[in-house]
């Protein structure tokens, strides 16, 4: 093969599978529907994207060129008709990524919400302690700035996506699992399916399997050893001890582990919940053999993902984070973060729910998660790869929110709307393009700190 093609290139997935060939010397291009800052960011790197759905754009010699497609387009793309009909070898995204990690060392990380922030600093740790990994991320580090890392060795750091069944592709020697909880139910139907597509996972792991304390997966589902983790629960094979929360949102802990303690961890990512991805990052490095101080210093000098508890603005005053949460347990999580983080202070928050079939399968869920907030400003659902659901709407939410304060709004809308707010903490939720408003938001309020 000489040329990868890409339908769907701008995915956070496809991006990094296409910047990864890239660096190996293939001819890469591709498309996806819209131009956005990844997109831009790929092209600025050589890789050429275009934004009409037109097959002339497609290498013409089929026998050197490998196509990549995300499960996210519709069948109907014609460019995906195109070289489905015409012998080109096409492969999703998943199987691409399994490929690229069979016959490695490969750690990865699965989980309805956790995995993005666990696998990246997994990868920090790493690469912090000069071993290295390549590395495939569902998000951009804020280290590197990039969602793609590569090494020389045979050590690969790779985010299990359970987006239909994606996860099944990787059979990994070291992996972890955050969370299983109901998602994406228009692939799975219900939780018990999610569950069982879990545990299939989890029984293709070869070495040793890390499990959040309490989830539904024993020995009898895989032949790894499995040890489990958690942030309180003193059960747990790792778990934190004499946790200190500082005036400045960020928390220091010890680390018990089977071994032995890690004395004074302290995130460099602010947050409870990222005292909970700590410790699962630090016990897959410390199963694959890192050493306990190379992990305090990886996790203290860690900063983050973007759009993951992402401070953006943080005065006494005035603080705003953006947070890809778009699911009910992600949001109470971030919510709860976020309100320890600053105990007794007002919480204005901007949600955009993402996909029809979420909103409708959970507006309760969404409801409970976002009545703790002192005031909503709740936006229209972004549809991602859906078409409309008769009688599904974002009011659906909002008619169950108990917040003292809430608002249905357009996009459009929303900038003005916050320019006559006074804020004093905003956290703005949501994986479809609310993105493209963080740094409208951060100009906006920042002459008020």
């Amino acid at each position: 093969m000489k040329n990868v093609y890409f339908i769907g290139i701008g995915g956070i997935g496809m991006s990094a599978l296409a910047r990864s060939f890239k660096s190996k010397g293939y001819e890469v291009s591709g498309y996806d529907r819209t131009p956005t800052e990844l997109t831009r960011q790929l092209e600025s790197e050589g890789i050429p994207v275009h934004y009409e759905d037109d097959p002339s754009q497609i290498p013409a010699d089929r026998n050197e060129t490998l196509v990549i497609y995300t499960p996210a387009v519709p069948e109907s793309l014609r460019e995906l008709r195109q070289v489905q009909d015409s012998g080109y070898r096409v492969v999703k995204r998943s199987r691409a990524l399994g490929e690229l990690t069979e016959g490695q060392r490969c750690i990865a990380v699965a989980g309805t919400h956790g995995k993005t922030t666990t696998s990246t600093l997994i990868a920090h740790i790493l690469t912090d302690s000069a071993e290295g990994c390549t590395a495939f991320l569902g998000g951009i580090s804020k280290n590197y700035g990039t969602n793609v890392l590569m090494s020389p060795n045979d050590v690969v750091v790779a985010e299990a996506d359970e987006f239909d069944r994606s996860f099944l592709q990787l059979h990994p020697e070291t992996a972890v699992i955050t969370a299983m909880d109901a998602d994406h139910l228009d692939i799975y139907g219900d939780l018990e399916h999610v569950h069982e597509a879990f545990r299939q996972f989890a029984s293709q792991v070869s070495g040793t399997l890390i499990l959040k304390y309490g989830l539904p997966v024993s020995g009898k589902d895989t032949g790894a050893r499995i040890l489990s983790y958690h942030s309180e629960r003193t059960e747990a094979d790792f778990h934190a001890e004499n946790v200190r929360l500082g005036d400045d949102g960020f928390h220091t802990f010890d680390l018990v582990h089977p071994s032995g303690v890690i004395k004074d961890i302290r995130p460099g990512a602010p947050g409870w919940l990222n005292v909970e991805n700590s410790i699962a990052a630090a016990a897959a490095c410390l199963c694959h053999g890192c050493k306990p101080e190379d992990i305090r210093k990886a996790i203290g000098c860690f900063i983050g993902v973007r759009r993951r508890l992402d401070l953006h603005l943080n005065s006494p005053s005035l603080s705003y984070l953006d947070d890809y949460a778009h699911h009910p347990a992600e949001l109470a999580t971030a919510i709860a973060s976020i309100r320890q983080m600053f105990p007794g202070r007002r919480l204005t928050a901007v949600f955009q729910p993402h996909l029809y079939t979420r909103t409708r399968d959970f507006a309760d869920e969404f409801a409970a998660a976002l009545s703790a907030v002192d005031k909503l400003i709740l936006l229209d659902i972004y549809p991602a790869r859906e078409e409309p659901i008769p009688g599904v709407s974002s009011r659906m939410i909002l008619d169950k929110v108990t917040a003292k304060e809430k608002v249905l709004t357009d996009k459009d809308s929303l900038m003005e709307l916050l320019a006559g707010e006074k804020i004093d903490i905003l956290a703005t939720f949501g994986a479809g393009d609310i993105d493209k408003y963080v740094k409208p938001i951060t100009l906006l309020l920042k002459p008020r700190i």
